[in-house]
């Protein structure tokens, strides 16, 4: 069990460059989803994970090592989709860069961050969660044109601090990948 006083909570993510992170930030904002402020606009690649701060070198460790194994991918955010009834989401889809992705999060879901996932990996920018109906309505409408496309660079490790995300370091894919992935897990 983690030591409450030492525990420290990350996530690692693909952030969405400029202008298009803005773009997005600024509707899911506008939709009035209550965490719009406190998310920068990105891929999920971990989600929130408790780590004792003890660790956090050896994350960091790990962390290089899974960039360092990665490429570099395109990326094409194209319309919209949602998880719901299942969870009041409304997302801005990947037209391409899903297994670049599924690549990444495979190799950072692994070794001291291997984790159980209560959903399969789904890459996506949310852009509206946890507001009415008719505000997520909107989104998916309003959003249902946007496409944008980019080349992924790598990574950021975020630690949630005072109810906002914060990003801590960044990790740049190296030239080369390096080995195979590991084991597929259930």
């Amino acid at each position: 069990m983690l030591d409450a006083s030492t525990a420290r909570v990350i996530g690692v993510a693909i952030p969405i460059p400029d202008p298009w992170g803005s773009v997005l930030q600024g509707h899911r904002e506008r939709y009035g989803d209550p965490l719009a402020h406190a998310i920068p606009t990105h891929v999920t690649v971990l989600p929130p994970t408790t780590v004792d701060h003890g660790v956090l070198p050896e994350v960091e460790r790990h962390l290089s090592q899974a960039a360092e194994g990665s490429q570099s991918f395109s990326m094409r955010l194209r319309g919209t989709g949602t998880f719901r009834p299942v969870s009041p989401v409304v997302y801005v889809a990947l037209a391409q860069g899903i297994s670049g992705c599924e690549s990444v999060e495979q190799r950072v879901r692994s070794g001291i961050l291997e984790r159980a996932l209560h959903f399969p990996y789904h890459p996506h920018v949310t852009v509206a969660h946890d507001v009415a109906e008719e505000q997520l309505d909107l989104a998916f409408e309003e959003l249902g044109g946007f496409d944008a496309r980019f080349d992924v660079w790598g990574f950021t490790l975020y630690e949630h601090v005072e109810g906002v995300w914060r990003p801590q370091r960044d990790f740049v894919f190296g030239p080369e990948p390096l080995g195979p992935l590991p084991q597929a897990r259930e």
